[in-house]
């Protein structure tokens, strides 16, 4: 069975470029607009690896990832930032909510596809 991965993004060209990569390799892909609607796909759903942006309207990927991390099902869940914002602080607060790792747009496929194999293991 393949792993399950949400993807959330605000931005409709990158949801699709990184849908389309994940897909090329046989993952499941969900996709959401903003922190808020995939906070609402996931009381429903559990996925192996949350790929979220940082500036998205209606809910940021900060507060995204402090609310999956306080949900049971996505306590241990890998969760990659992938955002334009490389500042120090930025990265600090991405950790302090508990993202396992960061990538910076514009982003590699070759790359984000090895960065997802190994957090998938």
């Amino acid at each position: 069975m393949s792993k399950k991965i949400l993807i959330v993004d605000d931005s409709p060209s990158i949801r699709q470029m990184v849908e389309v990569t994940l897909r090329s390799a046989n993952y499941d892909i969900t996709a959401a607009e903003d922190g808020k609607k995939a906070l609402d796909i996931c009381q429903d759903n559990t996925f192996d690896f949350v790929l979220t942006d940082v500036n998205m309207p209606n809910m940021d990927g900060i507060t995204l990832v402090k609310s999956l991390r306080a949900m049971a099902a996505f306590s241990k869940t890998p969760i990659i930032v992938l955002t334009t914002e490389a500042g120090a602080d930025i990265k600090g607060q991405g950790k302090a909510a508990g993202a396992t790792g960061w990538m910076v747009k514009p982003f590699d496929p070759t790359r984000l596809l090895q960065l997802v194999a190994q957090v998938l293991g």
